[in-house]
C-alpha cells in the first residue's frame, strides 16, 4: 500500500519500497502537507548524491555508519546521531556499514509521492 497522505495509522508492512539509488531503498513512513518522514535503509558502499532541495530536513541515523557532507563538511556518523539540513544547503553521504536513515522534511516532498 502506497504511503496516504494524511493517514493517522501507518503499520510499517504498509510502506512500499523504491529503490531511490543504487544500494538505497526509501520508505514512505507517514506525511501531510507541512511534514514527511521517510526511511531509508542503506548497503554499505551506497551512496547519497551532493543534492539540496527547498525543505528543511533532519536526518536521525537508526543504526548502521555514514559519512556526511553538509554544507562542505564532512563527518562520521552513527547510532542515534542527528543532522540538520536547512533548505537549499548542500549534502549527501557514503554508507560504511549497512544502516537506515530516518529523514523528517518540512514541507513534505511532493517530488517523492508523485
Amino acid at each position: 500500500m502506497t504511503a496516504v497522505k494524511d493517514k493517522i495509522w501507518m503499520k510499517d508492512s504498509e510502506a512500499d519500497n523504491f529503490e531511490a539509488a543504487e544500494g538505497v531503498t526509501r520508505r514512505i513512513k507517514s506525511y501531510t502537507d507541512e511534514l514527511m518522514v521517510v526511511e531509508n535503509i542503506f548497503r554499505k558502499g551506497a551512496v547519497g548524491s551532493v543534492h539540496s532541495h527547498p525543505h528543511t530536513q533532519i536526518t536521525y541515523v537508526v543504526s548502521g555508519k555514514f559519512e556526511f557532507t553538509i554544507n562542505g563538511e564532512t563527518r562520521t556518523v552513527t547510532a542515534g546521531d542527528t543532522m540538520l539540513k536547512k533548505n537549499g544547503i548542500p549534502h549527501g553521504c557514503v554508507c560504511l556499514e549497512d544502516g537506515i536513515l530516518l529523514d523528517i522534511f518540512s514541507p513534505m516532498r511532493e517530488d517523492f509521492v508523485n
